[in-house]
């Protein structure tokens, strides 16, 4: 487990709608390149792969995160994660029961769970949650349905009852304000825009990087 989730982590989600115009997969490529630590695939929203065509994207990215040894997990679709063999999967409070979603990927995979309260965070680890992601820690434009924002109050708690357990902040999160999230003991952050966005993408990494040591470029 500490091999995949060490300080400060750096978790890149992205699918095709999320790339900004630019070539979805060479955006990954200098995510990868840049030093994130993990890369989810969400792929949703209007425009999204279906398909063979999601099926062959998903394992264009699979490829590339394993050329960089870099986790590569799906968000929500157990079928396709277990068709392309990804290294694991996440899966939100409306998705699917955490506990069948453990059954179905099996022992040796990733899970992750998105949670927004304490309560959530306790059923999530009890059916097995490998990781949590924590939020909207702020404001975020991309999802559409996100919840209202919580602040790293969140983090804070879940932390402090469930200290072994990885919990990433996300929603809204930039170098700038990504430092009360470490402060709150999340291990990453989990980004979209801000990344997909970054006119660098590796040097945005570095501020991240540096966020958590207090030291903003």
């Amino acid at each position: 487990m500490c091999n995949l989730f060490n300080k400060p982590s750096v978790y890149f989600i992205m699918g095709t709608q999320n790339a900004s115009g630019k070539n979805p997969l060479s955006v990954l490529e200098e995510a990868l390149k840049g030093g994130i630590s993990h890369f989810q695939l969400r792929e949703k929203g209007a425009g999204a792969l279906q398909g063979q065509d999601l099926l062959e994207f998903a394992e264009k990215c699979r490829n590339l995160c394993a050329d960089y040894e870099v986790p590569f997990l799906i968000n929500d679709d157990v079928e396709l994660a277990i068709a392309v063999d990804a290294d694991g999967i996440h899966i939100g409070q409306e998705d699917m029961d955490c506990g069948q979603a453990r059954t179905l990927i099996g022992k040796e995979k990733v899970l992750g769970v998105s949670v927004h309260s304490l309560e959530e965070a306790k059923i999530a680890i009890d059916a097995g949650a490998d990781y949590l992601g924590m939020g909207p820690v702020y404001g975020t434009r991309s999802k559409a349905d996100a919840k209202r924002p919580a602040g790293t109050a969140g983090i804070s708690e879940v932390t402090s009852h469930f200290p072994l357990t990885p919990v990433f902040g996300i929603g809204g999160i930039t170098p700038q304000n990504a430092p009360a999230a470490w402060q709150a003991g999340a291990c990453g952050v989990a980004v979209i825009s801000a990344l997909s966005e970054a006119d660098d993408i590796a040097l945005q990494i570095t501020h991240f990087k540096n966020s958590y040591k207090g030291v903003l470029i």
